[in-house]
């Protein structure tokens, strides 16, 4: 006769294992933390808000780029628009979230002015520079002093806007270094935008000619470089200037139009290396900086 192995567990007593083991989750799950306005703080309310939160701040993301590269592109072209709209978008989910968090951890929304009054303990020893990036990064994505895609000079960086946070922004300067300045810097101090409203730019080369040249041939050289050159506009027109008269030279300054303010760098490369030939073309001379040095020797007298 074959007896049963009393170590083989029946299903019925596999799902008490199972209940003792959700009982236990349970319980820990159900421990107060803490207390909050008199509601009291569970362990799976608090996961639960996280979960909210995670949440809330992933959909807010897919809602910025849906808004930004599909729906708000079909009827806005200014690209720093779109992303100013997209980017309000993505914080009122945020803020959304954060209150349907807090409705469900069971606090009422008057019971965050007790987070508040810690908050502003903590403002006054030490989170005045956090306060003060998060309003100019307001500031500045609802006056649009800047916007993505601007070129702009700040603490002598020159660079294109990437990204506007609501603490900091990323500019990426012309040698693709990516800089993180704090958007206090674009309220309080001067900041230089080459982009504001208007692409367009004017660029001034300089450039030195010996008194001996032909001023006639010198002014004609610099009009023909600036009216042979396909990056320069035709409107407004250039113009060539004779600006000074410098120790070993006339200094003379041609300005020119251009459509796109970031391509100067390469304009002025372009410009400066089409006077070189054409200077050479008319027999124009740049001189060499000259110095006069005076010796004087004193005879001592015997």
């Amino acid at each position: 006769m074959i007896q049963a192995d009393s170590t083989l567990s029946t299903p019925a007593q596999e799902s008490l294992t199972y209940t003792g083991l959700l009982e236990v989750i349970k319980s820990y799950l159900d421990i107060t933390l803490f207390t909050l306005k008199d509601t009291p703080v569970t362990l799976f309310s608090l996961l639960i808000f996280v979960v909210f939160l995670v949440g809330f701040s992933v959909l807010a993301g897919m809602a910025k780029r849906i808004l930004d590269r599909k729906i708000l592109k079909r009827f806005i072209h200014d690209p720093g628009l779109r992303y100013t709209l997209a980017r309000i978008s993505q914080y009122i989910v945020v803020t959304l979230g954060v209150f349907i968090s807090f409705q469900f951890l069971g606090i009422d929304l008057t019971g965050l002015t007790v987070i508040l009054g810690f908050l502003s303990v903590g403002i006054g020893f030490g989170l005045q520079n956090v306060t003060s990036n998060f309003i100019s990064g307001l500031i500045v994505l609802f006056e649009r002093p800047i916007s993505v895609g601007d070129r702009v000079m700040v603490n002598n960086i020159e660079g294109d806007v990437i990204e506007i946070n609501i603490r900091s922004t990323m500019i990426r300067t012309v040698d693709n270094i990516s800089i993180i300045v704090p958007n206090s810097e674009f309220v309080s101090k001067d900041v230089i935008n080459y982009s504001h409203g208007d692409p367009t730019y004017r660029l001034n080369i300089d450039v030195g000619v010996s008194y001996g040249s032909d001023l006639d041939k010198v002014l004609k050289a610099l009009n023909e470089v600036a009216e042979e050159s396909n990056s320069v506009l035709t409107d407004p027109p250039h113009s060539v200037q004779l600006r000074e008269f410098g120790d070993s030279s006339w200094n003379m300054k041609l300005l020119v139009w251009i459509p796109d303010v970031k391509e100067h760098p390469k304009i002025r490369n372009e410009l400066n290396q089409a006077i070189v030939r054409k200077f050479r073309e008319y027999g124009v001379e740049i001189p060499f900086p000259q110095r006069d040095l005076h010796i004087r020797s004193d005879a001592t007298k015997g």
